[in-house]
């Protein structure tokens, strides 16, 4: 079985907008969701960017069943690994048990913010796992003092504290990033249908956890306008970690993609509303091995009608096709 989810992307609508689309999630059968925790947008035409915490905490209040995510903070420049701890405890106790902590190396484009540097992957990943311990060992009720090779921690202690700490995924690319999300992660996070990820994730320790993959898709009843839409806002998908980690500013992802045609990216996104299109995209995502599969609607105005296409003809189809 696959279960199905539904993304809030913080890129492309407002707070209270990704609060009404989760609740609309929920009650047309979601399985669970997750949300995107940017700075920036990838594309001016995007044109949003709140601060998906707060968002989160809203959802919680605003949902009751659909478990929640993030998808994925990066715990180690934006925001210190000690204050990540706190602000996930705290979602957890709030969601009564339904949010789950997915982390993950970071990108240019939200981190360059606080003015550190961009380092390599390599340091990057030295970074996010250090980062990891000390959330562990805050979310072990511990007081944690420690002086790292990247951060330091003096006497920090989490008071509020739920009886389960919330689940950490990671997020991966590459054989590093599972040999870090075997050893360390609940589940493994990944944006591309590769069973080598998955593979790798398992040979590192990962056999037997949730796999979460996400797919953009484009639902329109005029085709030609969900294309349009797609190239608009989502031409960058396609650049691949090793572009989009990199770039600082929605207006370089605007310079990299200015030669992707409606017709590429027509043919990586689902578009329309043939509910098999959609079906066929999800696919090689349970062939890898993925267990769970985060649709991102383009198109903050279009989330209302594709949600109402959901409930009524894409999920029946999807859960035809994989439960």
């Amino acid at each position: 079985m696959v279960k199905i989810g539904y993304t809030m992307m913080t890129e492309q609508a407002g707070p209270r907008a990704l609060v009404d689309h989760v609740a609309q999630a929920e009650g047309v059968g979601f399985d669970f969701s997750v949300t995107s925790d940017h700075y920036f947008p990838w594309l001016r035409e995007q044109g949003h960017s709140p601060y998906a915490w707060a968002v989160l905490g809203a959802a919680a209040q605003a949902t009751s069943r659909i478990p929640l995510m993030t998808y994925v903070t990066c715990p180690t420049f934006r925001y210190h690994p000690a204050v990540v701890a706190q602000k996930a405890a705290t979602l957890q106790l709030l969601s009564e048990g339904r949010f789950r902590l997915g982390l993950g190396a970071g990108e240019n484009l939200n981190e360059h913010v606080v003015g550190g540097g961009w380092p390599a992957a390599d340091v990057r990943h030295e970074r996010l796992e250090e980062a990891v311990g000390i959330i562990r060992d805050l979310f072990g009720g511990k007081h944690v003092t420690r002086h790292g090779t990247h951060f330091d921690v003096e006497s920090a202690k989490l008071w509020d504290l739920p009886d389960e700490p919330p689940p950490i995924g990671i997020a991966v690319s590459g054989e590093q990033s599972c040999r870090l999300a075997g050893h360390l992660a609940d589940l493994v996070i990944a944006t591309e249908p590769k069973s080598e990820l998955i593979e790798a994730f398992e040979r590192h320790g990962g056999t037997g956890k949730p796999r979460v993959g996400q797919l953009p898709v484009c639902y329109d009843t005029d085709r030609d306008a969900a294309v349009k839409r797609a190239h608009e806002q989502f031409r960058w998908f396609g650049s691949g970690w090793k572009v989009n980690a990199e770039l600082p500013h929605p207006d370089s992802f605007s310079a990299a993609t200015q030669f992707v045609t409606e017709e590429d990216v027509a043919a990586s996104i689902p578009c329309g509303d043939d509910p098999e299109a959609f079906v066929e995209a999800v696919r090689p995502y349970a062939e890898a091995g993925f267990t769970e599969i985060a649709l991102v609607q383009i198109g903050g105005d279009s989330q209302p009608a594709f949600l109402d296409w959901s409930a009524k003809t894409l999920l029946p189809a999807l859960h035809d096709a994989f439960d």
